[in-house]
């Protein structure tokens, strides 16, 4: 439940205009288990990023594992399964994401958006309208 709250939580912080976390997002961070702390601030990371490129996408949401459970090794987190909804559809979406030990603070992302899944794919790989 508890992930949920921050999931809802960091959508909340990118609904503001300036797209950027917030100190009570970075707070609720804060209070997650380091991995967790990981997998979440790097999905912020990648919506903020997709939000920002250049294919004028509007995420609201991210699931890391869609089609892969994502790798964690230390501080880096590698999700090549991963998709994101934007104005009511889906995509593909692999990224890899480093912190600092904080699991706050990015030191280096790369993502690529992929193509958008089909609607009949949707329910077995988690993804809600």
């Amino acid at each position: 439940m508890r992930i949920i709250s921050v999931i809802l939580l960091l959508s909340a912080a990118l609904a503001s205009p300036a797209r950027a976390m917030d100190s009570g997002a970075a707070e609720e961070l804060e209070r997650l288990d380091p991995q967790t702390r990981l997998e979440q601030r790097c999905d912020l990371e990648a919506m903020e990023r997709i939000h920002k490129d250049p294919a004028r996408l509007v995420p609201d949401e991210l699931v890391a594992y869609a089609f892969e459970e994502p790798r964690i090794k230390g501080d880096k987190i590698r999700s090549a399964g991963a998709a994101f909804r934007s104005k009511g559809e889906w995509y593909h979406l692999s990224y890899t994401c480093s912190t600092l030990p904080d699991h706050m603070t990015i030191l280096t992302f790369q993502y690529a958006i992929g193509q958008m899944v089909p609607h009949n794919e949707w329910a077995h790989h988690y993804l809600v309208p």
